[in-house]
């Protein structure tokens, strides 16, 4: 009686395809304040779900969006700034 094996290529973490680049890790780091900003609006209205909104809530929610909308727009300005630099050079 003969055995039926199957032939498969292993499957690893480490391709080098699966990694990150260089240039995709540069991108995560700009983005990070924006990222940590939406993290603590998400924080702030998982807070509220289960009882309900207090003024202090209501304020709670309203910085951290403007955390968010304050990093958008550093982000924004950031990679303006970097792409029109980018064309002259």
């Amino acid at each position: 009686m003969s055995h039926i094996v199957t032939v498969q290529e292993t499957v690893t973490a480490f391709e080098p395809w699966l990694e990150p680049t260089d240039a995709e890790l540069d991108a995560i780091e700009l983005e990070m304040p924006v990222i940590a900003a939406e993290v603590e609006l998400l924080d702030v209205q998982i807070m509220t779900l289960d009882r309900p909104v207090s003024e202090l809530d209501v304020r709670r929610i309203r910085r951290a969006r403007r955390r968010v909308l304050a990093a958008r727009r550093e982000l924004a300005n950031r990679t303006a700034t970097v792409s029109t630099s980018g064309v002259g050079a």
